[in-house]
């Protein structure tokens, strides 16, 4: 471990939580990969992402390619990938002499890919928890270090909540297999590949909701999409209204806080 130089590939705040839980259990990257500034908000103000201000806090370096490629370089000896957001080709996986490890927010093969949280969610799985495997050419489909299944205190959970709390448990998870992996006292567990199931790339139509629809079924869109793309209906003047608070009670879907278009957010009685 005194040997150890770390580049940390994250971006959002699922990231930021896992480099938190690194950090206190005193492990900190030497450098921070993340996507590029980007424009948000209304005035479409440069932003950059969190995982670039936690670095930049603690004075780590930040690398902040548009696309990975042979031209990239680094003297780490690990690789960390947490919620990047972009392919990392072989030849960078290839750099580090100890490889690269990912934390997952699912338990692999369940749920690879892009959208992993919002998926369990949508899909009604209980069965949730982190995984910790070596990064592969493929997508989410290296061998498994370790993995914890999370009890979760209710459901269905809000996307974001979850996030946050599969997050910290792979954070902390992390931070225990890297020194047995290090110092090569760890196994790994090849996947049951054929058990393997698939999520998609998010856009902001799936979060489109019809109030006539099962009421089950659209507390859990509701719920998965918390923080984008946010789920919503059409209004009888064909403006979208975004439900921020919701439950099913008596088999009914029974709104509880909305944002009209053009407006703040309110209760549903009010609107």
């Amino acid at each position: 471990m005194e040997n150890l130089k770390i580049t940390f590939f994250g971006t959002d705040v699922f990231s930021t939580i896992v480099l938190g839980e690194l950090e206190k259990l005193g492990i900190l990257p030497d450098e921070v990969v993340c996507a590029p500034d980007r424009p948000k908000g209304r005035g479409l103000i440069m932003t950059p992402p969190p995982a670039k201000v936690w670095a930049e806090n603690r004075d780590v370096k930040v690398k902040q390619p548009e696309k990975l490629d042979d031209t990239f370089a680094s003297d780490s000896n690990l690789f960390l990938v947490a919620s990047y957001g972009k392919i990392i080709p072989q030849s960078v996986l290839d750099i580090p002499k100890h490889g690269t490890l990912n934390v997952h927010p699912s338990l692999l093969p369940k749920w690879r890919g892009a959208s992993p949280i919002e998926s369990q969610i949508l899909n009604d799985d209980r069965d949730v928890g982190v995984t910790i495997m070596l990064v592969d050419a493929k997508m989410d489909h290296g061998p498994i270090l370790d993995q914890e299944f999370v009890d979760v205190p209710y459901w269905p959970m809000k996307g974001s909540e979850l996030r946050d709390l599969l997050a910290h448990i792979g954070g902390e998870l992390l931070a225990r297999v890297i020194p047995s992996w290090v110092d090569e006292n760890l196994d790994t567990q090849e996947q049951e590949h054929e058990l393997a199931t698939f999520t998609k790339k998010i856009n902001k139509e799936d979060a489109l909701i019809n109030l006539e629809d099962d009421a089950y079924q659209n507390l859990l869109k509701i719920r998965a999409y918390d923080v984008w793309p946010r789920a919503y209906f059409m209004d009888k003047n064909g403006k979208r209204v975004i439900v921020t608070e919701a439950e099913v009670e008596d088999d009914k879907l029974v709104l509880k806080r909305v944002i009209p278009e053009g407006k703040k957010e309110m209760d549903f009685k009010g609107f």
